[in-house]
């Protein structure tokens, strides 16, 4: 009896672990898990010490070895300004002045970051200056192996997005704006090209999911709105 007892408790442990790792485990908040896990949503990095590796290491010297000291410092500056206001010059106007706008934008950044990150931990890529510890790099990348795919270009990508949906007048300058804005990324060496890419599947994909959601109908008309009336 004590034994079953015993076998029991055990076994009750181990499923409040279980019920623990499950509920500590980041989940989006406006998509299913099912629709953005990382293996159906994006495709496999390319494998370590491949042709397809050497390839991309070849494009990111070449990128870093021509790009201008100007360049670089901008791309240093992206890596520190995480958030919608970065938009602001290609739309014109100031983003902290539009605040349905604003809140709207950082739901999706927010949707955004809880599935990168997941993937992230799925695929454990290591960043380019993991691999070659000569690269030069700006150090805006937390992780080493982090890499796969890109957290910025991610935000990019699903804001820029958002924003040429919401404020069609101005979709060139802003695309423009988060496909540069993801270069950085490659120029500060921080990411492959196949990483920020990845991040460019997932932020186009978010933004056009959340912006159709019935359960922000009234966000999405209060930003247009907004928009439109400056």
């Amino acid at each position: 009896m004590r034994k079953l007892i015993t076998i029991s408790i055990g076994l009750s442990l181990c499923l409040a672990s279980s019920t623990a790792l499950v509920a500590a485990a980041p989940e989006a908040r406006f998509l299913p898990m099912a629709e953005t896990a990382a293996e159906v949503l994006i495709p496999t990095p390319p494998v370590r010490q491949s042709q397809a590796e050497a390839l991309e290491f070849a494009r990111l010297r070449a990128l870093i070895a021509n790009t201008s000291a100007e360049r670089l410092a901008q791309a240093d500056a992206d890596g520190a300004h995480e958030d919608p206001t970065v938009f602001n010059e290609a739309l014109g106007r100031d983003l902290t002045k539009l605040p349905a706008t604003l809140a709207l934008l950082k739901a999706i950044q927010d949707e955004t970051e809880l599935v990168v990150d997941a993937a992230k931990l799925h695929f454990n890529r290591p960043r380019p200056y993991t691999i070659d510890p000569a690269l030069p790099h700006c150090g805006k990348g937390a992780g080493k192996f982090k890499g796969y795919p890109s957290g910025h270009s991610g935000f990019s990508y699903s804001v820029g997005w958002a924003l040429a949906r919401l404020d069609p007048a101005h979709a060139p300058a802003v695309l423009a704006r988060a496909q540069d804005y993801a270069l950085s990324r490659e120029i500060c060496g921080v990411h492959f090209h196949s990483d920020t890419e990845a991040s460019h599947v997932i932020g186009t994909f978010i933004a056009d999911r959340m912006l159709a959601d019935p359960r922000l109908t009234t966000q999405v008309s209060a930003a247009r709105a907004e928009l439109a009336s400056q």
